[in-house]
């Protein structure tokens, strides 16, 4: 004889421990914010994979930008927007907690706030950044063991770069390796808080947006493959300046090699992206700094632009340096210029909810 479990119907509900649990969460309100801050991608180290392994990146987290996500019990599921850029990513945050779900076997009702978003296409990984701080919220909420690379790859990020991922979770300056053949997330090689002092002007051309998505792949598809040579100087650079520029505070090596990396990545980039920066007016701005500021900054274009970046040495210096700028004519209509601070930690979590 045999004994079969009923099937529930569609309609039933939870099962009953976990109709119990969601009940009692939201009869104890609360929310679990997460606040995830925004990156520059400094460039690929090996994009043609000369030695097997594609791509490997340098990146760096900045203060000053950030996605912020908020969770909460709800009685049927609930995906909000806080501020007019986030109403454009409702649909894409939905995906994400949809995957969540598939992959955790957690349902319970939720309302996901998106409270404020990173600027989208623009370099500083809003892709990655939201679907990570949604990860994150979800499995803090739910009280899961889940890593962040487990998050990316559940999630489709860091299918080239993972700077972001463990920009996430620790801030810095940080080379990964790039992604593995089973497309697992970079693993992270090296990692370096910028000394304290040094700022990042961060050029924004609201005007204009990176390459993304399917046409970021076809742009890659169509350009010829970098050198080896060229790949081999870029790690030299990243490897012999950039890195004991960051661990020694010596900005004239570190800029040496930023600038070197960026004056390789960007002409072999043009082809696909009008030009060395996406942006000619962040370009004309980043040369006009150079000059400005002779082998004293480091600048450059994050990922596929168009937002540019110049570190320098101190806050002054940045102020001064955009107080010239200015002066100089070098900020039209549409251009701004923000300084920051480097971040070396990275997301932050707050739970409201009673214990």
């Amino acid at each position: 004889m045999s004994t079969c479990t009923p099937t529930r119907g569609a309609d039933a509900g939870p099962p009953a421990g976990l109709a119990s649990a969601h009940d009692s969460a939201l009869a104890r309100p609360g929310t679990v914010t997460l606040r995830a801050p925004g990156r520059l991608h400094l460039g690929f180290l090996d994009p043609a994979a000369t030695l097997g392994r594609a791509f490997g990146s340098i990146g760096l987290v900045i203060d000053g930008f950030e996605t912020a996500v908020a969770v909460s019990a709800a009685r049927a599921d609930d995906v909000v927007a806080g501020t007019p850029a986030a109403q454009a990513e409702l649909e894409r945050a939905a995906r994400h907690l949809a995957a969540l779900r598939r992959h955790s076997g957690r349902t319970e009702p939720l309302r996901l706030q998106l409270l404020d978003v990173l600027p989208a296409h623009a370099g500083f990984g809003s892709g990655t950044q939201l679907a990570l701080a949604v990860g994150r919220a979800f499995a803090h909420w739910h009280g899961l063991a889940v890593d962040t690379p487990t998050l990316a790859h559940w999630l489709g990020r860091g299918l080239r770069s993972g700077v972001g991922i463990a920009g996430f979770d620790q801030g810095g300056l940080l080379v990964d390796g790039g992604p593995g053949p089973d497309g697992r997330p970079a693993p992270l090689l090296a990692r370096l808080p910028l000394p304290a002092a040094w700022r990042v002007l961060v050029a924004q051309d609201d005007t204009l947006h990176g390459l993304s998505g399917q046409r970021e792949k076809q742009a890659i598809a169509t350009l010829a493959p970098l050198p080896q040579a060229l790949a081999a100087d870029i790690c030299h650079q990243v490897l012999m300046r950039v890195l004991p520029g960051a661990a020694t505070a010596d900005l004239a090596g570190f800029a040496a090699g930023i600038n070197r990396v960026q004056q390789v990545l960007g002409e072999h980039f043009a082809p696909a992206q009008g030009g060395c920066y996406t942006s000619p007016a962040v370009g004309r701005l980043m040369d006009g700094l150079l000059r400005l500021a002779p082998g004293a900054v480091a600048v450059g274009q994050s990922s596929w632009g168009p937002t540019g970046f110049a570190i320098v040495a101190s806050a002054a210096q940045a102020d001064a340096l955009a107080t010239a700028a200015a002066a100089a004519g070098l900020l039209p209509p549409g251009l701004r210029l923000r300084s920051v601070a480097a971040r070396a930690h990275g997301a932050t979590l707050a739970d409201t909810r009673g214990r």
